[in-house]
């Protein structure tokens, strides 16, 4: 397979992340900003966080060398775009500069160079109006901070073609991440459900039910600590989807708009499709490998315990434990 030549447009903290994970999975990136100053000033930085990750057994040992291989500054976009295969725009979240970055990227890169947004908010195809082409470009979302977490959200717009969609997949696998596609829609997938949560974390503490502290501690500690291993479906699954029915029946009681009994969980309970315990539910996980399923899950839950006990309570915990009120003394 011959090198892989992209560019990477924006080399902040986003975008020298985003190039970062290219350079180390083998690709020859061009990392291009507003000017060559500011380009080669973010590689130098990039290079120094590298060797402090490296350090810090964040990354392999050779990587200093493979970016130091991989990576360069170009004197422009126009000269970073220019040969490149791939291009990932990552400039700041505002739609003027976007479209007249990407008018930029367009003009200047090959009719079959393929353009990613790294946009997590602004809709596809109102970015692909700006791109000449715009079968060949998408959104290609990755999540900050680019070097350590392991999903990138791909959204194709209503014109893009199936080849984009592929290479964005080789794009993403080539950074040893993992790709889920999703429709154009407002907040995509990953920002739709962060803030839904957000939001009903945030009324719990203007309601006075309990402190920040508090639902932060919940969160990690209950379901918060399932979600490394498993979404929001399996976990349903395994908890039975009548289970499920029930409490949503329980929190109509005192929010009955708020928490109406999605369609989709009720059609799958009168069907008789309760989850593992069935053999069938959201995902189609037989009967028979449930003690499998359960041992894994149990397993994974105890190594995670250990991880955290490792590593020990972080900064934000340490910080809410002080925060807490110091319960008066006897006598």
């Amino acid at each position: 397979m011959t090198q892989r030549t992209v560019a990477v447009v924006g080399s902040g903290y986003m975008g020298g992340g985003i190039a970062q994970v290219l350079a180390l999975g083998g690709a020859r990136v061009a990392l291009a900003d507003v000017s060559q100053e500011v380009a080669e000033k973010n590689l130098d930085r990039l290079l120094g966080e590298a060797e402090q990750f490296v350090a810090d057994g964040l990354f392999p040992a050779d990587a200093v060398d493979l970016l130091r291989a991989n990576l360069w500054a170009a004197p422009s976009i126009e000269a970073a775009v220019a040969d490149a295969g791939y291009i990932e725009e990552a400039v700041p979240e505002v739609l003027d500069i976007k479209h007249a970055t990407l008018r930029r990227i367009s003009d200047a890169a090959s009719a079959e160079a393929v353009i990613g947004s790294n946009t997590s908010t602004i809709l596809i195809a109102t970015l692909a109006e700006a791109v000449d082409h715009p079968e060949r470009f998408l959104g290609v979302h990755f999540s900050n901070p680019a070097p350590f977490i392991p999903g990138v959200e791909v959204i194709p717009h209503a014109g893009t073609s199936e080849d984009t969609v592929q290479t964005a997949r080789e794009i993403v696998a080539l950074t040893g991440k993992q790709a889920a596609v999703v429709k154009d829609v407002t907040g995509f997938v990953l920002n739709r459900l962060q803030y839904a949560l957000f939001h009903e974390a945030a009324q719990v503490v203007e309601e006075g039910i309990a402190s920040a502290e508090d639902v932060d501690t919940l969160v990690r500690t209950t379901f918060g600590f399932r979600l490394p291993f498993f979404g929001p479906f399996a976990i349903a699954d395994m908890a039975g989807l009548d289970v499920y029915s029930f409490c949503y029946a329980s929190l109509q009681t005192s929010f009955p708009e708020r928490f109406a009994t999605p369609d989709i969980l009720k059609d799958l309970v009168d069907a008789g499709k309760l989850g593992t315990k069935s053999g069938a539910g959201f995902l189609q996980i037989p009967a028979d490998q449930t003690q499998d399923l359960v041992a894994y899950r149990n397993k994974a839950y105890v190594a995670m315990a250990g991880l955290l006990k490792e590593l020990g309570p972080s900064p934000a915990e340490e910080a809410g434990r002080a925060a807490e009120p110091t319960a008066p003394h006897a006598g």
